[in-house]
């Protein structure tokens, strides 16, 4: 048992298991961080991404590890800026989201885009998206949520 720590949601904290437990099983079960889902575990579906230093991540595929001293965002903690916002009126608005279990990677995935082009094209938001899975929605009305949110929230990214 090694003694590791990192900034989950802006607040440090320590881990007291293995280094080798996965991020995902950490989350959710020591921080309560119950967005952050297991689907697949196996890095195919998306339920699981976390933000790691800005870079989205498959938590279920990252050991506790390898994020010693890392900014990891989960949906709780990014659920509280002016950027979530954005996102989630889209969401809402274009009925981009049914059952919400795939809805808190994609959030994720989301940002990871607009954080590095603002201004996607329809191309752009496929490809940045194209890690989660969601078997309810369609995603249409998802990417034309990451488009209008991208053009609504201009400044924000």
């Amino acid at each position: 048992m090694a003694e590791l720590s990192f900034i989950l949601n802006g607040s440090r904290v320590r881990y007291d298991g293995s280094a080798a437990d996965r991020l995902l099983d950490a989350l959710r079960n020591e921080y309560h961080c119950t967005s952050v889902k297991c689907g697949c575990g196996e890095g195919e579906c998306g339920a699981c991404a976390v933000l790691i230093d800005g870079v989205l991540h498959n938590s279920c595929c990252v050991a506790v590890g390898a994020v010693q001293d890392a900014q990891v965002v989960t949906l709780e903690g990014y659920r509280e800026t002016a950027r979530f916002q954005a996102l989630d009126r889209a969401f809402a608005e274009l009925s981009a989201v049914q059952c919400g279990f795939c809805t808190p990677g994609i959030l994720l995935a989301a940002e990871a885009l607009l954080s590095r082009s603002p201004h996607p094209d329809e191309a752009e938001i496929r490809e940045g998206l194209s890690g989660n899975l969601c078997r309810c929605t369609g995603y249409n009305a998802i990417v034309n949520a990451v488009k209008r949110a991208a053009e609504e929230g201009d400044g924000l990214w």
